[in-house]
């Protein structure tokens, strides 16, 4: 992984420092040719095939006598070549092709535990999903032909209310690009943006994970549930007859919540619910396990051999002692944290890194090869 400190191309030679003091959560960049020379992933064929599969994440939208329809895939379909004003999105590219996720991986300058995934736009000439804000970072990278991009710092962000899109009521733009290939355009959390193709039109966007306050609290309840001891029983020995039978008492009540107020957490459990929760993979995400699996000790011996590397959809972050792998949790000792964390980081291990693997290791290599998380690596 290249140093924060040296500068980026990709950020038009910014240093990542400089990119997250200046830019990050604050204004606008954009990037002429940050990726010079830049060709696309997958040719428009490529990706209407992945639109088509059930397990991947699509979108079509149309925009028609100014009304907006969006239809969820998978789509056996796409409207004729000729007809204008549709876009095709498709989610998480990375989890499918790994020339997606190589393109992905050159974001590690930001975290994984905030790196989300890779989408890509498909639009004929018109195209576009109106003008919007997203609740998260994201660079816009143009992959094929034309995109005009209109954005806003605007307050205003109320939405038409009855259209499947949240589309701004009252989109006021301040800047105009026009994207070619290999150009970026990175925007802050709410800002206004609205782009349209230019003929047929490719953009690729790299989206960060943000989850809603609310949403974490309602999932830290939820890992709680298997922590919390509170031994004992409500009793009222000192109970005395009720004039108001169907009122709760202010003992009862007092009781209880002292008894509550001794739900606590620590930052160990933190840790764990976070690094479980940003590993565990969304619902649309499935593991092929191997059609005819190695034996364990042929893994091993392939394993000592070539090296492994994580499957394209597999999730990996530590945190002390914690090791987390699509929404699984458990303590490594520090030798064998050594191994783990490099794959982690890396996202795969060199045969001559798996001479430091020990037993436990190969053994839980062996269980994630067998369940799709990982691979034998291939030279």
């Amino acid at each position: 992984m290249k140093k924060s400190t040296a500068t980026l191309p990709l950020l038009g030679g910014l240093t990542p420092e400089q990119f997250f003091s200046e830019y990050w959560h604050k204004k606008p960049l954009l990037i002429r040719q940050a990726i010079p020379n830049f060709s696309p992933i997958l040719s428009p064929e490529q990706l209407f095939e992945l639109a088509g599969r059930d397990e991947v994440e699509s979108r079509l939208i149309t925009f028609f006598k100014q009304h907006w329809e969006m239809k969820n895939g998978p789509h056996a379909a796409l409207p004729v070549k000729e007809k204008k004003d549709w876009t095709l999105l498709v989610q998480g590219v990375n989890l499918h092709d790994r020339a997606a996720d190589a393109l992905l991986r050159q974001f590690r300058f930001i975290p994984d535990a905030r790196l989300d995934d890779l989408m890509i736009s498909f639009a004929k000439d018109g195209g576009g999903v109106g003008p919007h804000f997203d609740s998260y970072d994201v660079f816009l990278l143009q992959a094929h032909g034309q995109r005009r991009w209109k954005i806003s710092a605007q307050k205003d962000l109320s939405i038409i209310e009855g259209m499947p899109l949240k589309i701004l009521r009252n989109f006021q733009a301040e800047q105009e690009f026009v994207l070619e290939p290999g150009d970026m355009l990175y925007l802050p959390p709410h800002y206004a943006h609205d782009g349209v193709a230019i003929g047929d039109c490719m953009t690729y966007s790299i989206g960060f994970k943000a989850p809603a306050y609310q949403e974490l609290g309602e999932a830290f309840l939820g890992f709680m549930v298997d922590t919390i001891e509170l031994p004992g029983r409500f009793a009222d020995p000192s109970l005395k007859a009720s004039t108001h039978p169907a009122e709760i008492s202010a003992e009862m009540l007092s009781t209880i919540q002292e008894q509550l107020k001794k739900i606590t957490f620590s930052e160990e459990d933190m840790a764990i619910f976070l690094g479980e929760y940003l590993t565990d993979p969304k619902a649309s995400v499935f593991f092929n396990s191997p059609a005819k699996p190695l034996t364990p000790k042929r893994f091993a011996t392939s394993a000592l051999k070539n090296g492994v590397a994580l499957s394209l959809k597999t999730q990996m972050l530590y945190k002390g002692k914690h090791v987390f792998i699509n929404g699984e949790s458990f303590a490594a000792g520090k030798e064998d944290k050594l191994s783990l964390c490099k794959l982690a980081n890396q996202r795969y291990l060199e045969a001559s890194d798996m001479s430091a693997a020990s037993d436990d290791v190969l053994e839980a290599f062996c269980m994630w090869y067998e369940d799709g998380w990982l691979e034998i690596k291939s030279n």
